[in-house]
């Protein structure tokens, strides 16, 4: 899953300039990216430089890295986590389609159901769409309960209003805050690398 290959192998759909991105239809969506298998720091940025070489994909605003607890299978590394704001023309479902292309790239392997994998990229928010389907629920139904979403995504669009839930992220993640401390639990986030780091030295590592 070496980064250095990533940009020369391509996303698979010919140079981005071939698709180019109207502003008239162009939709603000956000894109939840993890991994905890394998190189975490190489395979979360093997799918940025993927994203950005994705066509009718304009990247906006790349979250810092956060290390964070794994939830619901309790017994397994813990992840590095980001959010990314892109600017799109494709519908939802390419969208999702190319997300999915990016994690077969990237090798992506799941050994069991909500355990261990190489690469996530959650399509989280497709603007102020809802929209359920087979393989596509916009919003991401369990992105309000997440930190590991809530935090990264604060950091770069806390204005942003969940379409069904109609508030802010900010406010979003202050009640999942409160709902925590009144279970005594942590979010158990840490950030670990400031925005850039998809692009500064950092050292790769896998699971801690």
């Amino acid at each position: 899953m070496a980064s250095a290959r990533v940009r020369s192998a391509g996303f698979g759909m010919g140079k981005k300039r071939q698709t180019e991105l109207h502003s008239a239809t162009a939709v603000a969506a956000f894109i939840g990216i993890g991994s905890n298998l394998g190189d975490r720091l190489a395979a979360c940025r093997g799918a940025i430089a993927l994203l950005e070489e994705m066509p009718a994909v304009r990247l906006k605003k790349i979250s810092s890295l956060y290390q964070t607890a794994p939830v619901d299978y309790l017994e397994q590394p813990s992840f590095y986590n980001a959010v990314v704001e892109i600017e799109t023309s494709l519908p939802a479902p390419s969208l999702l389609e190319g997300c999915q292309q990016i994690e077969r790239q990237l090798g992506k392997r799941i050994l069991i159901p909500k355990g261990p994998r190489t690469i996530d990229l959650d399509l989280l928010f497709y603007g102020s769409s809802v929209i359920d389907v087979p393989g596509l629920q916009i919003p991401h139904p369990a992105a309000p309960n997440r930190a590991f979403v809530l935090i990264p995504l604060d950091e770069i669009a806390p204005d942003f209003i969940h379409p069904t839930d109609h508030i802010s992220v900010t406010e979003l993640l202050h009640r999942l805050i409160a709902e925590t401390s009144r279970r005594d639990l942590s979010p158990g986030v840490d950030k670990i690398a400031p925005p850039g780091w998809e692009k500064i030295p950092l050292v790769s590592n896998g699971p801690s």
